[in-house]
């Protein structure tokens, strides 16, 4: 039983260091098309804590874990982004109240390019290929051990006070730790400027399973706020729920963008 929550609690740490990639405005997961613009910066400082209870062959199993993620956009032309992120993990599991797996530590850091493509009445398209870099330790839970890649298709449409948007993606997920290596994204997301400077957001998503033996896919929702105090800084909070019992039960999200 040992083995198994160690097992998990890889699984767990996996989980997390991709949950909260360079994406969309948090504490949304699905991404949109904008971009910087030409010299312009972005800074994403984000925060996340999960919580899991599962009853395995009469074992109580708790999961939580947490992320902080910084995340650096700078816009090398006008539709063109380049993107670093870098999560710091902490991870632990108890099986009927026994700790089995305690660790934290920096995760896998990933490196993207944001391409929006198209643009016509508030109609636009990117493409987002990413790479992911084995700078956690995988003998820890904390990282894959192997580079890996993504390339997301995302399409947004804005109609005055809402926005829509569509994320479809593939990730390469190599790995020493006998997980699949082929994951596909789908996922949708609004938002709705209630007020001025005020944002509503939702978003709903599934994943292909890492592990080999699940026999369903993670699947969430999002409910949050967006708050922009001024042009240049946003503040947001949001609550993520698991719609299968394979995704975390739930976690609080929470950050602050600034752009310069």
């Amino acid at each position: 039983m040992a083995w198994k929550g160690f097992a998990k609690g890889l699984v767990l740490a996996a989980v997390l260091l991709v949950s909260c990639p360079s994406w969309a405005a948090h504490p949304l997961i699905t991404d949109d098309t904008g971009t910087q613009g030409k010299g312009k910066f972005q800074v994403e400082l984000n925060g996340q804590y999960d919580w899991d209870r599962e009853d395995v062959e009469g074992v109580t199993v708790k999961s939580t874990g947490c992320q902080a993620s910084a995340t650096l956009s700078i816009g090398i032309a006008e539709n063109v982004d380049l993107v670093l992120s870098l999560p710091y993990l902490w991870a632990k599991e108890k099986n009927d109240s026994i700790t089995v797996y305690n660790e934290n530590g920096v995760g896998d850091a990933t490196l993207q390019v944001k391409w929006k493509f198209f643009e016509k009445n508030g109609l636009s398209f990117a493409l987002k290929p990413g790479i992911d870099f084995p700078t956690g330790n995988d003998d820890r839970g904390l990282g894959t051990g192997k580079i890996g890649g993504s390339l997301f298709l995302i399409a947004s449409r804005e109609m005055g006070p809402w926005a829509f948007h569509d994320n479809l993606g593939y990730m390469r997920n190599e790995n020493n730790c006998d997980e699949r290596k082929d994951i596909w994204h789908a996922s949708f997301a609004a938002t709705w400027e209630v007020i001025k400077d005020l944002k509503l957001v939702a978003n709903v998503g599934i994943e292909r399973d890492r592990d080999d033996e699940a026999n369903e896919d993670p699947a969430f929702i999002i409910g949050g706020i967006i708050y922009s105090v001024n042009e240049h800084f946003d503040v947001d909070l949001g609550v993520k729920g698991g719609l299968t019992r394979s995704e975390t039960n739930i976690s609080a999200l929470a950050g602050v963008t600034l752009s310069f």
